[in-house]
């Protein structure tokens, strides 16, 4: 589950890592309150505005209605009244977020921390990931901070510092040491990273996530270290442990239909294609795209119902797939190992029938307990409702249909 700036930078307060102060708002006049409120408690005259979006590339993005980038410096309160209003409820267009963009509903106004003093302030990049080749975490770091890190890795991989953290020991301080030397810091500014590190990789333990990226970590004129830009993605899997922060989630950044399938605890992703799948077994999902994109047709989305389909999760299933109009067929390919066929069969005529006016070919592939009944079932049902027993079969009638 990702969360948006604001949140993250909270999270990570609160274990003790040093953020750069800000305020969230949701309307000009909030974004202007905000701006006096942090001029009282840090002394800063410039703001940073940030769009609040799940997308990065902001600072580079474009809002369509006003040509605003999403991330822009404000030198005065009565430039930051301005300046959120051209970003708040307009589209944020980034290299993420694709050609439709995003609704802005928040913006971040953040303190000035590119100030002038003893030093020149320098960017870094600090992420905390599992590699599943190790079995371990790994912090990742780089002085190329404020960059593209996937461009980084690429051109300049010998830039990109890793440390592994055995789970079952903990990050050990000569780890934190060794990455901070490596970043060529040195007196007060390396023990502030030291710190930092540590700080986050107990953010990192604690809230169960599955990756956090600061990009950049921010060292001050006066060798403080910041995060200025955090991204936190937590481990859904772990959310039942932390009701707190499955509070965070906001739906409106997410697919409505993803949001829909997960209130039936559907696997749902939506694709590019024209064919709807219905399947039961993520793997079986897969397999099931590859055949539909081998006799020439393209997967409309990945939709897995799981080992206990039922009436209920196919009707809901077969909505959600409604819902998009690319959609031009739809495959339903079950294997009744769990699950008895003759069930889904059932399930795939009452919900046929519940919806009504379904005006693209269905095909369903039954395979498994109860096989043939299910087969018989969806035959004599009468309805506009295909059935096949290869895999390879039910893709060819899909394309045969589509014609």
């Amino acid at each position: 589950m990702n969360i948006h700036e604001y949140q993250a930078k909270e999270l990570l307060k609160k274990h003790g890592v040093k953020i750069q102060t800000g305020m969230v708002a949701e309307t000009p006049e909030e974004a202007l309150e905000a701006s006096k409120r942090l001029n009282e408690e840090t002394g800063t005259s410039w703001y940073v505005i940030k769009a609040q979006i799940h997308a990065g590339g902001r600072g580079k993005g474009k809002v369509k209605e006003t040509d605003s980038n999403g991330v822009v410096l404000a030198k005065s309160q009565d430039e930051v009244h301005e300046k959120a209003g051209k970003i708040l409820g307009g589209t944020l267009v980034t290299h993420q977020t694709g050609p439709e963009g995003k609704k802005v509903n928040k913006v971040l106004i953040a303190e000035d921390v590119y100030y002038p003093g003893e030093s020149e302030p320098k960017e870094y990049y600090l992420s905390i990931l599992l590699d599943r080749a190790t079995s371990c975490n790994v912090i990742m770091a780089s002085t190329e901070g404020g960059m593209d890190i996937e461009e980084v890795a690429e051109n300049s991989p010998e830039k990109i510092i890793k440390e592994w953290i055995d789970p079952k020991v903990g990050l050990q301080g000569f780890q934190s040491r060794k990455i901070a030397f490596k970043l060529g810091l040195e007196g007060q500014a390396l023990k502030e990273m030291v710190k930092f590190i540590h700080s986050l990789y107990k953010a990192f333990v604690s809230s169960d996530s599955s990756m956090f990226e600061i990009n950049p970590v921010l060292k001050t004129s006066d060798n403080k270290i910041l995060a200025v830009d955090a991204k936190v993605n937590l481990d859904d899997n772990a959310l039942m442990r932390h009701p707190d922060l499955l509070a965070l989630r906001d739906l409106s950044e997410e697919d409505p239909a993803e949001v829909e399938a997960g209130k039936y605890d559907l696997s749902y992703v939506k694709l590019d294609g024209n064919v709807g799948c219905m399947v039961n077994g993520a793997g079986l999902a897969m397999a099931t795209m590859d055949i539909i994109k081998l006799s020439g047709g393209e997967p409309a989305n990945f939709l897995d119902v799981g080992g206990s389909a039922n009436a209920e999760t196919v009707e809901a299933g077969f909505r959600i797939i409604l819902q998009d109009p690319n959609v031009k067929a739809i495959l339903i390919n079950i294997f009744g190992g769990i699950v008895r066929c003759d069930r889904v069969a059932s399930g795939v005529v009452e919900a046929y029938k519940n919806i009504g006016n379904i005006d693209i070919p269905i095909i369903v592939r039954l395979q498994g307990t109860n096989a043939e009944e299910g087969a018989r079932i969806i035959d004599e049902s009468g309805l506009e409702v295909h059935s096949a027993i290869l895999l390879k079969d039910a893709a060819a009638k899909v394309q045969e249909l589509l014609a």
